[in-house]
Formats: structure tokens, C-alpha cells, sequence
């Protein structure tokens, strides 16, 4: 392992969501992926509890079967009214980037299982708790949030991708008991991890500043 010696501006700003440019053929070190999460566990969290959970997965059969529901979620995702092709639509010029943007997607979803490893982040509690107040969840994501940018922001500068999904989190239940997780840990996300084809990432393509900054008032 190399790291790329990249500045924080750098790597802030070309740690991507990499799919098709995974590669799934070369084997990815557990000291690597261990190296990784140590700096994760520097991110900020609320009242400095520290209650996260890291859950690495290599084992085949279990990578098949956590592929396997997220391929079956990522079907009705291309149903929905959030994927990608059907959103900025007041804006044709982001057609051509929200097309490529699903069909990395796609890509990923079928090749889910030929990660050398993945990385689902837990945090202890329940953030699907009825009536939970909008603080409490507030604090309970960005309590493992933060740790996971960083993982994936020392991932990129050892030349590995990843790619932060959600959509296992519909059977969230079903990996749950296939991995042996606790009743009471969320998890909160996946992340593919596999070394890159390359590592000549760029600044992505955003709408621009003005558009989003709002100066004491809205």
C-alpha cells in the first residue's frame, strides 16, 4: 500500500463515490481497512460517547446474500421518484450527469458482491424509534457521519474507492441477522471497498454556490 501524498484540499475535493472504477479483481489488506477506520474513529462525536460500530465484510457467502437484498432494493429504487434521471429536470443540462451517475449505479449494484470487502457503519441505538425527536436523530447521525467521510476520505488517499449506499437499509433486519447485529444498533450505511483502476479522480461537477448560500435570511 502507497499512499498518494495528497493535500487536504485534494483529497476533500476527489474522494468520489467510485463504482465502475472499483477494482474487483485485486485483494484489499484487513491492516488497510483497520489503518482506515483508526483515523475514523478521530471524527467528532456527540459527548465524545464514541458509540459506533464498524461491521467489515469479506466472507463470500455473506457478501452474496448482503448483494443479493441490495440488488432487490436497488430495483425499486430505479422505480422511484429519487432516482437519479428524475431529478434536476428543471435543468437539461444535468441530464447527460445524472445518466452516467445511474448507470454507475447499476453497475454497482450488480457487482456488489465482487467487493473485496464491505464496510457497514452501526451506531448503538435505534434511529427508527417512533416519535424520536428530530435532535436526538440529529445527534445520532452526526455521531457516526462524520466518521465515515473520514474513513472513506483515508480510503481514497491509500488508493482505494468506496462508495457511501443506503439502499440495504430497506432489509436492514435481514443482514442484521445474518451478521449477528444487535436488536439495538442502526446500522446506517454500505460502502463497497476494493483499490481503484487508476487514482486520477477530479473535482465533480456542482451546481454553483450562490444557488444554495443564504446570508441571515433564506
Amino acid at each position: 500500500m502507497t499512499k498518494l501524498n495528497l493535500s487536504a484540499d485534494e483529497v476533500l475535493t476527489t474522494t468520489r463515490a467510485v463504482r465502475k472504477r472499483l477494482d474487483f479483481d485485486r485483494p484489499v489488506e484487513m491492516s488497510v481497512i483497520e489503518e482506515c477506520l483508526n483515523i475514523a474513529l478521530q471524527a467528532p462525536t456527540g459527548s465524545n460517547g464514541q458509540a459506533w460500530h464498524f461491521v467489515v465484510v469479506t466472507d463470500q457467502d455473506k457478501k452474496d446474500k448482503i448483494a443479493a437484498l441490495y440488488q432487490k432494493a436497488f430495483a425499486a429504487y430505479e422505480e422511484s421518484p429519487v432516482q437519479p434521471t428524475k431529478l434536476h429536470g428543471d435543468d437539461p443540462s444535468m441530464k447527460e450527469t445524472q445518466e452516467r451517475v445511474l448507470g454507475s449505479a447499476q453497475y454497482l449494484a450488480a457487482n456488489m458482491a465482487r467487493a473485496p470487502a464491505l464496510l457497514i457503519p452501526c451506531c448503538t441505538g435505534r434511529i427508527d424509534t417512533p416519535n424520536l425527536p428530530a435532535i436526538a436523530l440529529s445527534s445520532m447521525l452526526g455521531s457516526i457521519v462524520p466518521a465515515v467521510w473520514s474513513f472513506m476520505l483515508a480510503a481514497r488517499e491509500r488508493g482505494l474507492g468506496t462508495c457511501l449506499t443506503t439502499l440495504h437499509l430497506n432489509y436492514e433486519k435481514e443482514v442484521a441477522e445474518l451478521l449477528g447485529i444487535p436488536d439495538d444498533i442502526s446500522q446506517i450505511a454500505l460502502t463497497p471497498i476494493a483499490y481503484t483502476k487508476g487514482t486520477d479522480f477530479k473535482v465533480a461537477p456542482r451546481k454553483p454556490l450562490e444557488g444554495v448560500l443564504h446570508t441571515n435570511n433564506w
